[in-house]
């Protein structure tokens, strides 16, 4: 049975599998792609293993088990997601994972952009030690390629107090990887997380954050900032795309001048109309993310195997989304969405929670808003009678889910390489 190994720079591509089952269907998309982007199989946050009641064992396990069902024996990653905690690193470690992606969001000052001088003057005097790299960086105008930033006093300030305590948050669970895989003797690469934040990060605040880290030895392979426009869960990008490709070819000159390392697409399931633009802009040097977009095909062999099935799991969806949407940047309604009691055929309900490529202009990013619905339900659905009803339709069904993510993943993985 294969080993998980670090990927260093090469193009990268995370494949969530928050059910067990999903591995066979990702590497027939690899497959069916070609190429030449590495897998990242055994992937999944903290987060999500808790909400499913998976442990990190049991995602390295079932990743492993379906490569070797499928005969596959390249290479493949390993991403102990969003980690936060020691604990987190330990559990992770000893489950092999050898990719880490610490998340301190948890430390950012989520209302720093909205702060007046004077106010961002009165924090940054109450804790001056929490950003030591001030005076560094403060007056300075720095070039980075083709990139010129400047580090105006204000700029400064407010990169202080937003991300300064993360900074250091992330330096120290680094030292906690770095001590913890060494104890084990296995080589480790470390993505930092940034971009879970309600705007974007401007490029300073992106060479602040990297140059640091970097200067504390974390090797860091991968950084995901938080992009312009919307990258809302389950449905493509929405925004300008002149606008990002401006945007992502500046990041991507400053990632390489500092590192040079990978920029990061996190929330990265079904945003194919800016694949291209991230794969040109970094010259390959890419990792992407994803993870609700294999629950929602499995939920598509549901609406084609099961209808009884697919229309209970939209109604118990439906009563849990207001409370499960909490920690989710999306923007669907209830009221956007027919119940399942509606009359529909399963062909419709089929359409308005799962269609994604009809009928939307790129750039618009927003298909139906039952794909939403669904998303952010997976936790609660997974740990009722009904997920285990779907994991046993799966099991029963699963060529057709092979074949339907084998199709779906394949999009993205060509759209990505239409830009190398």
């Amino acid at each position: 049975m294969n080993s998980p190994v670090c990927l260093g720079l090469k193009g990268s591509f995370g494949f969530g599998d928050r059910i067990g089952l999903a591995t066979p269907g990702h590497i027939e998309a690899m497959r069916r792609a070609g190429g030449d982007i590495a897998p990242i199989y055994a992937q999944q946050s903290i987060r999500e293993m808790t909400r499913t009641g998976r442990s990190p064992q049991q995602v390295m396990q079932d990743a492993l088990s379906g490569m070797a069902d499928s005969g596959e024996t390249g290479i493949t990653g390993a991403d102990a997601d969003h980690l936060k905690t020691d604990e987190d690193v330990a559990r992770t470690v000893a489950a092999g994972f050898c990719f880490f992606t610490i998340d301190p969001s948890d430390a950012v000052d989520q209302q720093a952009d909205d702060y007046s001088e004077a106010e961002l003057r009165e924090k940054r005097a109450m804790a001056p030690e929490q950003a030591p790299w001030f005076d560094q960086y403060c007056g300075k105008t720095r070039s980075f390629g083709k990139v010129v930033v400047e580090f105006t006093e204000e700029v400064c300030l407010r990169a202080a107090v937003k991300y300064g305590p993360a900074i250091q948050k992330a330096i120290s669970l680094a030292k906690v990887i770095r001590e913890r895989n060494e104890a084990v003797g296995r080589e480790y690469e470390i993505e930092l997380s940034v971009d879970e934040t309600p705007q974007p990060t401007t490029l300073a605040e992106h060479a602040i954050i990297a140059s640091e880290c970097l200067a504390s030895e974390m090797p860091l392979v991968s950084l995901a900032p938080r992009f312009i426009g919307e990258l809302e869960k389950g449905v493509d990008y929405k925004g300008n795309l002149t606008d990002l490709e401006t945007s992502l070819d500046a990041h991507a000159a400053i990632a390489a001048a500092l590192g040079p390392y990978k920029l990061s697409l996190h929330s990265g399931s079904d945003k194919l109309s800016m694949y291209e633009a991230l794969a040109r802009a970094t010259e390959g040097r890419f990792h992407v993310k994803t993870a609700g977009t294999s629950y929602l095909e499995a939920l598509r062999v549901a609406a084609r195997c099961d209808e009884n099935l697919f229309r209970r799991i939209i109604t118990f969806s439906r009563s849990r989304y207001e409370e499960d949407r909490a920690t989710y940047h999306v923007s669907a309604t209830l009221e956007n969405a027919p119940s399942a009691d509606s009359q529909q055929t399963a062909e419709q309900l089929e359409d308005a929670y799962l269609e994604l490529w009809k009928d939307v202009p790129q750039g618009k990013g927003f298909t139906r808003p039952g794909r939403q619905i669904l998303h952010c339900t997976f936790g609660s659905v997974l740990t009722d009678a009904l997920g285990t009803e779907l994991v046993e339709l799966l099991s029963a069904e699963q060529a057709t889910y092979t074949e339907l993510l084998g199709e779906h993943f394949a999009r993205h993985l060509e759209a990505l390489q239409s830009g190398m």
